[in-house]
């Protein structure tokens, strides 16, 4: 009986705590002070003539920023990087989570004992082959090997590579979360009548979904950083476009700085969206 009322009084204090979260500027306190000195830097930087601390360093790095940033409009090169860079994530993800639940189903039917030889053999081949050799590599054979001799967009390809990428690793994420999910939960299924797609499909994935939201937006993380390295078929996405402007200028600290940044600012907003979605399952389990 005590132990109940402590289980009780220990819910009603989780729910309290989801009912009034913190406000805005509370949990972002230190990001708010960081941004801050930031700013201020930036400000004395660029106003230092006026200040009286027009020392060489400071002129020197608002020479540097003029001339990455301002001259010929080079900001603008960042720009069009970032919506490249954007436009090869999102279709990369779509096309690796098709692949990854496909191959996940595959391979949860394997696990039950309904194999289907060819295509059991030929998903397994495709995670070993896709896991085990770099992305890089993989981008390099099926833009100069497979449309080698094919006048096919460069973005496309891109798109394809990372996507096959993921796909792979996709799968096994899925693959874990249909698996932890309870056994119980198919048997009901079917002991209802529903056959076992649509039990799958209304039962299971729903709840699998749910248990690996966390790893998946890590993996869309993952494939967000690992676009970097596009710039190896030459398309100016976003890392292309720092190095680009590095070239021009013969400056290498400003150029990768903004690059990392503005990298930095997506993974973050990625974040506080997956934490978001996490907060509002929890307040759905707790109803």
């Amino acid at each position: 009986m005590e132990l109940n009322k402590q289980a009780d009084n220990a819910e009603e204090i989780v729910l309290k705590y989801d009912a009034v979260p913190k406000p805005f500027w509370r949990r972002h306190i230190y990001d708010f002070l960081i941004l801050t000195a930031f700013l201020v830097f930036v400000l004395i930087t660029a106003f230092a003539p006026r200040l009286g601390l027009d020392t060489p360093f400071f002129s020197k790095l608002r020479t540097n920023f003029i001339n990455d940033f301002i001259v010929d409009n080079r900001f603008t090169w960042l720009l069009s990087g970032l919506g490249t860079t954007i436009v090869i994530t999102i279709f990369s993800t779509l096309l690796g989570l098709t692949l990854g639940l496909t191959l996940a189903i595959i391979k949860v039917l394997d696990y039950n004992g309904k194999r289907i030889f060819f295509v059991t053999r030929l998903a397994e081949y495709y995670l070993t082959i896709i896991r085990g050799t770099p992305v890089v590599v993989q981008l390099l054979i099926i833009y100069y090997v497979i449309f080698g001799s094919i006048n096919i967009s460069k973005v496309l390809v891109a798109v394809l590579a990372f996507g096959i990428n993921s796909g792979a690793y996709v799968a096994e994420i899925i693959r874990a979360g249909i698996l932890a999910v309870d056994r119980g939960q198919m048997e009901a299924g079917r002991s209802l009548g529903l056959t076992y797609g649509v039990t799958m499909q209304k039962i299971i994935l729903p709840q699998a979904f749910k248990n690996v939201l966390p790893a998946l937006f890590n993996e869309l993380i993952t494939l967000l950083k690992e676009t970097a390295v596009a710039g190896y078929i030459a398309i100016a996405d976003l890392a292309r476009a720092g190095d680009m402007i590095r070239a021009r200028t013969f400056d290498a600290f400003l150029p990768l700085f903004a690059v990392a940044g503005i990298y930095l600012v997506l993974v973050v907003c990625l974040t506080q969206l997956m934490g978001k979605l996490e907060r509002r399952l929890r307040r759905s389990d707790n109803r």
